[in-house]
């Protein structure tokens, strides 16, 4: 018989804070989160405003259903469903759906196939990649000349899409099931933005375009644009589901990390790769301290510390093994004012968080210093 090794009771995110912009679906992301140990921070981005008493969706319905299109193109599902239910609501459910039935009708994915095939309609053909961009090839290697193309919007730009459609020659026809609008309560928004300028989160999650466009917006409103592009550039990991849902952010010079896969499961599976990857490891006094977001890893052990304790440590780590003045730690705490008492206060705590004090040496009369172990020490010292 043999003792089995103690595994670790935290997840891949423990310690880190993760911003959520998505106004559905947010509460199974922030689970997916959650149970692989983050901590989630959710501010809807904005809201979806259905359209079922919106006379353009009316009007566009009544237009296919008196002159048939060629091909219809499903976006989403929620976007196909709510097209469905609109119809039904006007009365025009079945006229609609005997129109649809007599069409080609393709599908960008498998969430919108169930919806399809939920209507009982069957879609003649879904990408496997679950990309617009492979059901416009599709379109144009058909040719689309005199063709008449109903697409059902949902929200999100399509770059190139309609424009390149009527390039070939189509007659494009916009069903706009439901369109995005601001948040009515602003506050949670201002929260995720004040959080991810002061580094308070650790990544911020975009699955769609205008969720980003509005929290950009939002800080552009605010005066902190600036202060938001630089924390996403290099200490706040701005990650979107997919290509289409960066663009705002890359149109302001942000790089973001996306999923090869554009679903919520990969997302999360990414971020549990790329964020442990960037928390800083260090051999100190005979233990791997690996500092995180809010918390601390110390041989494998997650240590939360107070925001004022992670704001010295990181002072530290900055220069492991270098001591670190009182005064300069004092300017890393916030609001701490001139009182170097503070610096002590939180320092005591600090280690009392991290449950090995020998960290972190105090040197007489000058400041702190992480304890790097010898070897460690002098490569840190040859840097």
């Amino acid at each position: 018989m043999y003792d089995e090794p103690k595994r670790p009771e935290h997840g891949p995110l423990a310690g880190f804070t993760v911003g959520v912009t998505a106004a559905r679906r947010a509460d199974e992301l922030g689970a997916l989160l959650q149970r692989r140990g983050g901590a989630v921070l959710h501010a809807p981005a904005l809201r979806i405003v259905p359209l079922a008493d919106d006379g353009e969706l009316l009007a566009a319905t009544e237009q296919l259903i008196d002159r048939a299109p060629d091909v219809v193109v499903a976006t989403t599902a929620i976007g196909f469903r709510g097209w469905i239910e609109a119809a039904e609501g006007w009365g025009l459910g079945e006229p609609l759906l005997a129109r649809l039935g007599d069409v080609e009708l393709l599908a960008r994915g498998p969430k919108v196939k169930g919806a399809i095939r939920a209507a009982g309609l069957t879609e003649e053909w879904s990408p496997s990649s679950e990309s617009m961009a492979e059901v416009l090839d599709r379109l144009l290697e058909e040719g689309v000349e005199g063709r008449r193309v109903a697409v059902q919007l949902h929200g999100e730009p399509l770059p190139g899409f309609v424009e390149a459609l009527r390039e070939g020659g189509a007659q494009v026809v916009g069903v706009p099931v439901y369109r995005w609008m601001p948040p009515e309560d602003l506050s949670p928004v201002d929260r995720l933005l004040d959080a991810t300028v002061s580094r308070g989160l650790d990544a911020v999650t975009f699955t769609s375009a205008p969720a980003a466009a509005s929290l950009l917006n939002r800080a552009e409103q605010r005066g902190l644009l600036p202060e938001l592009l630089t924390a996403l550039h290099h200490d706040v990991l701005p990650a979107c589901v997919g290509p289409v849902t960066a663009l705002p952010l890359q149109a302001r010079g942000v790089d973001t990390v996306q999923p090869e896969r554009f679903r919520l499961g990969p997302l999360v599976q990414l971020l549990c790769q790329e964020l442990p990857g960037r928390a800083r490891a260090l051999p100190i006094a005979g233990h791997r301290v690996e500092i995180r977001g809010h918390a601390v890893l110390v041989d494998g052990d997650l240590k939360p510390v107070p925001p004022a304790g992670m704001s010295l440590l990181r002072a530290l780590s900055r220069r492991p093994g270098w001591v670190v003045a009182r005064a300069e730690l004092l300017r890393a705490l916030p609001g701490a004012g001139r009182d170097e008492h503070a610096v002590e206060t939180a320092m005591a705590r600090l280690r009392t968080a991290l449950g090995v004090p020998k960290l972190i040496q105090t040197v007489v009369k000058r400041g702190y210093r992480l304890a790097l172990d010898p070897a460690a020490d002098a490569k840190y010292a040859d840097a």
